[in-house]
């Protein structure tokens, strides 16, 4: 037994040892691999611009200016994103010591509103045929058009940015300015008869081809592309990104804030389960992670974690019904307007919500469960047998909900409404014993042994 023992502590420490020098020694033997050699680092960025998409971008210029790329080409296929993420992409361009081609492709994708802006800022705005830029006029994240004075103040801010964006490069102002002024659109052919993208690629060969001898202004100053014979690398975004952008889902995110405020309110009204308070907390977390990455409007959140208090008070309280409808309305609600923004909001958010089939499947659910509760309370206790009344007579029991002269008792491990005897105040705590059962109301009245407290 102690010579099993003593092997398997060696092959532990050996193997811990190997990872050791493996993590040591990896980024050496990555770079003895040519890591420096002339390449063109291309990456993919697809969906809503946000926080995560921006944290890869930042992630791919470091990496090709580390690696010695010749220049770092941006795939992007965007309805828009946050104005927030926008802004520091379009920062990260403009200081990129490293030339980089936003390209947008395959054919039929799109640069939309934050796109714009995006492949504004490359020192190479290409497209593939049968794709288009444009429509960046500020809305707001439902859809539609903002006010007059709030349209004016957003709009001329995301037309400055837009105009210098054009200035920098040496692009088509008023073009990329109509963009935002007027929701233009262009084709490939037409941005590029326009001055607003240099160039139209078939594909990554076609457009290394074209690249071939121009001149980028980078934060390095004037870089000429050698693409001749360029190896391609691809970058993919890692586990913890791919993470993020899975959680960032609009319908991942509300299903997270539902889960997590649900069992943090049944751990507080069940102290010592445990697990449903780490699960609530774990998914509140990832939830309010995910949240930081979309146009959330706060007043759904509390609708949503409101409707968790609801349901949990209508089986702990047995409400029969009234609290379930309650929330019922209440989880609707939040999960229509979670996304909803109603105030100064971003002029390049394309319109996000909640799927109306996950929130009426949702919806679908908590309703035939609150059918199946009220009627399981129903019957517990409505009136009959006789037997049900009579056992419960005499039963001592305490009060959870304030008498006043109405409230609400734990009797038999089941909650019920009830009536202090002799319409007296009875506080929260104290102990009761039942005196009848009439339908499902008992009448109870006030122990004054304190040794009756607990139920037989």
């Amino acid at each position: 037994m102690t010579q099993r023992l003593r092997m398997v502590r060696l092959t532990l420490a050996v193997i811990f040892l190997g990872m050791l020098i493996t993590g040591m020694l990896g980024p050496v033997l990555a770079r003895a691999q040519g890591p420096n050699s002339p390449h063109a680092l291309v990456m993919t960025v697809d969906g809503i611009i946000n926080s995560v998409k921006e944290s890869f971008i930042s992630r791919a210029i470091d990496q090709a200016g580390e690696d010695g790329a010749e220049l770092l080409i941006i795939q992007l296929d965007t309805p828009g994103g946050l104005l927030s993420s926008t802004r520091e992409i379009v920062e990260l361009l403009l200081e990129s010591p490293v030339p980089v081609a936003v390209y947008v492709s395959p054919k039929g994708a799109r640069a939309g509103s934050a796109g714009t802006f995006i492949i504004a800022a490359g020192n190479f705005a290409v497209m593939a045929p049968g794709t288009n830029i444009g429509a960046a006029t500020p809305i707001s994240a439902t859809g539609e058009d903002l006010d007059d004075t709030l349209a004016s103040k957003v709009e001329n801010d995301a037309a400055a940015l837009i105009r210098s964006i054009a200035q920098t490069r040496g692009r088509n102002e008023d073009k990329l300015e109509e963009t935002v002024r007027s929701a233009a659109s262009y084709s490939a052919q037409e941005a590029l008869a326009d001055n607003v993208v240099d160039l139209i690629a078939e594909d990554l060969g076609d457009l290394l081809e074209q690249l071939d001898g121009l001149t980028a202004d980078t934060a390095l100053g004037l870089v000429v592309v050698e693409t001749e014979g360029l190896e391609i690398r691809t970058l993919e975004k890692n586990i913890l990104e791919h993470f993020l952008e899975f959680i960032s889902d609009p319908n991942v995110s509300f299903i997270l804030l539902t889960v997590g405020g649900l069992g943090i309110v049944v751990e507080m009204f069940n102290p010592g389960l445990i697990a449903p308070g780490v699960v609530g907390v774990i998914c509140l977390l990832l939830a309010f992670l995910a949240l930081g990455n979309l146009p959330v409007n706060w007043a759904g959140v509390v609708f949503i974690v409101l409707a968790s208090v609801l349901i949990v008070l209508e089986v702990v309280v047995a409400g029969f019904g009234i609290l379930g409808v309650g929330a019922i309305v209440s989880l609707m609600v939040g999960g229509l307007i979670l996304f909803t923004q109603f105030g100064d909001s971003s002029p390049t958010m394309p319109s996000i919500g909640v799927s109306r089939w996950l929130l009426s499947g949702t919806g679908g659910v908590a309703a035939l469960t609150l059918v199946y509760v009220v009627g399981l309370a129903y019957q517990s206790r409505k009136q009959g047998p006789p037997e049900k009344a009579s056992a419960l007579t005499g039963m001592r029991g305490r009060v959870t909900g304030e008498l006043t002269p109405r409230g609400i008792v734990l009797v038999g491990n089941e909650t019920w409404t009830a009536i202090s005897e002799d319409d007296s105040l009875i506080q929260i705590g104290e102990p009761i014993e039942v005196r009848s059962v009439d339908g499902l109301i008992l009448t109870v009245f006030r122990q004054k042994d304190p040794e009756s407290q607990e139920n037989p």
